[in-house]
């Protein structure tokens, strides 16, 4: 599974990468949100394989969080790339 999740992050940078738009506080937010976006999906899958019910409702927090930290960490790489841009000016 980890293997799965690495190679996915891995695609995903090198796709950012030879996108080169942004800043790199954008880029940096877009990939990491990108990375737990491709977690929160793998718990998703997870819980859809859960045997019991305590452990499909772990699965599907687990995936909440990741989505929500997703959403943070794009936030973050942009509020980082308008303070670059407020501070060059």
């Amino acid at each position: 599974m980890k293997k799965i999740v690495f190679i996915a992050a891995a695609a995903g940078l090198m796709s950012l990468a030879a996108c080169g738009q942004g800043t790199p506080e954008e880029q940096a937010g877009d990939a990491m949100a990108d990375n737990l976006e491709m977690q929160a999906d793998n718990m998703e899958m997870m819980a859809d394989n859960a045997t019991t019910e305590a452990g499909e409702m772990m699965y599907d927090n687990a995936a909440d969080n990741l989505e929500m930290m997703a959403d943070n960490a794009d936030d973050i790489g942009e509020m980082d790339g308008n303070m670059a841009m407020e501070n060059a000016m």
